[in-house]
């Protein structure tokens, strides 16, 4: 697998939601994506089991303990040659990891 996309989130399902679909609309597609819940108490694992069927996705929960230790929790879990760590509120413009060279 190319890409583990590691996404740290904290009561932001709306937002997962809008990265998520934006995913889906890559052309590349060698891609994992790990979402680690860091104690949310409002967890965005039905926005996670939505996208199931269209993404390679692992959900994972946890203690609440910032967002360096939950970035590293979740790469330690990643598959991928190459780590991205990507904020919840972003959104993939189409092609973005097809530019990624390689």
């Amino acid at each position: 697998m190319k890409y583990s996309i590691i996404i740290p989130v904290y009561n932001r399902p709306d937002e997962v939601d809008e990265l998520l679909d934006s995913l889906t609309r890559q052309s590349e597609t060698d891609f994992e994506v790990v979402v680690v819940e860091d104690g949310s108490a409002v967890p965005c694992k039905d926005v996670c089991e939505k996208y199931a069927q269209k993404l390679r996705i692992q959900y994972f929960t946890k203690p609440n303990s910032g967002p360096g230790q939950t970035r590293n929790y979740g790469g330690e879990r990643a598959q991928g040659d190459y780590v991205l760590i990507l904020d919840s509120d972003v959104v993939l413009p189409e092609g973005y990891l097809a530019a990624g060279g390689g």
